[in-house]
């Protein structure tokens, strides 16, 4: 009987205590720990610094490319995330922060912009689908 995939999400691994980005090398190291941990695996985020190294274990790889104003839409629509934010109202003072940096994403060239997307993407040889309509992935 197949084993149902575990998820992780790369901001648990990405983060140390505030908005303070752990060394790279360390969040890599989790994400090798957690795939060596687990049969059947889904890790999700932005981060493309983190999931370059781990493409050679990755049998799919799922791109999920709405457009940024279904991202923005998303972001005004999300429920609190106590494991992000402290209360509600804390998240909804960072808001306007997270919609500009969405806004920005086409443009940027660091590891969560759409260049560097992009070249993951394009770069990997293995099964791989790109969704631009949510309808398809949401439920």
């Amino acid at each position: 009987e197949k084993e149902p995939a575990v998820r992780l999400s790369l901001d648990e691994i990405a983060f140390a205590e505030g908005a303070t980005r752990r060394p790279l090398a360390e969040s890599i190291a989790d994400a090798n720990d957690f795939i060596a941990a687990h049969r059947s695996w889904i890790i999700e985020g932005c981060y493309a610094d983190i999931v370059e190294p781990l493409l050679p274990y990755s049998e799919k790889l799922i791109f999920l490319n709405p457009g940024v104003e279904t991202c923005v839409s998303h972001c005004k629509a999300r429920p609190w995330e106590p494991e992000k934010f402290e209360s509600s109202e804390a998240q909804a003072k960072n808001l306007k922060n997270l919609i500009a940096w969405v806004r920005s994403y086409e443009c940027r060239t660091d590891e969560y912009g759409l260049k560097r997307h992009r070249e993951l993407y394009d770069s990997f040889s293995g099964e791989k689908y790109e969704f631009n309509d949510p309808s398809i992935y949401c439920s």
